[in-house]
C-alpha cells in the first residue's frame, strides 16, 4: 500500500480559491485607489475638497523640505532637518494657500516676521521671513490666494538665502511636506 503525502497549501487553494481571488482583487483595488488619491493636489476631507494655492507666484525652491536627510544651514553653521520649503521670486508677494483665519502675527530674531493661518481640517500654514508690517492681523479672515505680505530677509536663521519665504505646513500640529499638497511641478 502506497501512502501519498498531501500538500496542505494545494489543498487549501483547491478548497478556498475563490476567497483568495476575491482578497487579491480587493487588495489590488485598494492599492490603486491609494496611489491615485495620493497623486492629486486636492485633498478630500469629509465633505470638503481643499484646493491649495501657491504661496508665491513665479517662485523657485531655494531649499526643499527634508525630514530624513540633514541639510547644511550656513547661517547657523549647522546641519539640520528642514521641515519647510524656502521660496524665492523676483515678485516678493506672499499669498495664503487656503481660506482660513490669521491666528498669529509675530516677530522673532530667528524666523523674522511671521504670519500663521489656521485652516479647516487640521491644517495650519506658517509664513516666515516676511517683510515688516504684514498686510493681515490676528483674527483676520483670509481667502486662498489673498496677499498677506512680502518675502524679505528678516529671518536671521537663513540670512544666507536673502529675500525668501520660509513656508511650513502643519496637519494636526505636525509638520508635513508641502510638496504633497502644493502644485510645485513647474517650480
Amino acid at each position: 500500500m502506497e501512502i501519498t503525502k498531501r500538500n496542505k497549501f494545494v489543498e487549501f487553494l483547491k478548497n478556498y480559491w475563490m476567497y483568495v481571488c476575491v482578497g487579491v482583487t480587493i487588495l489590488t483595488i485598494a492599492i490603486i485607489i491609494g496611489v491615485v488619491a495620493g497623486s492629486q493636489n486636492a485633498i478630500q476631507t469629509g465633505n470638503t475638497n481643499l484646493e491649495f494655492s501657491l504661496p508665491m507666484n513665479d517662485a523657485t525652491i531655494v531649499k526643499d523640505y527634508s525630514s530624513t536627510h540633514l541639510q547644511e544651514n550656513p547661517s547657523l553653521n549647522q546641519w539640520e532637518a528642514h521641515l519647510s520649503i524656502d521660496f524665492a521670486s523676483e515678485n516678493s508677494d506672499v499669498f495664503a494657500v487656503l481660506d482660513g483665519s490669521v491666528t498669529s502675527v509675530s516677530y522673532d530674531i530667528l524666523n523674522g516676521h511671521v504670519v500663521e493661518i489656521t485652516h479647516e481640517n487640521g491644517f495650519v500654514s506658517k509664513y516666515c521671513s516676511l517683510a515688516e508690517n504684514p498686510l493681515v492681523k490676528e483674527g483676520d479672515k483670509v481667502t486662498a490666494g489673498q496677499k498677506i505680505g512680502s518675502a524679505s530677509n528678516s529671518s536671521n536663521s537663513e540670512a544666507d538665502l536673502g529675500n525668501h519665504l520660509h513656508f511650513t505646513l502643519y496637519l494636526n500640529e505636525n509638520p508635513v511636506d508641502p510638496n504633497n499638497y502644493l502644485d510645485l511641478q513647474n517650480k
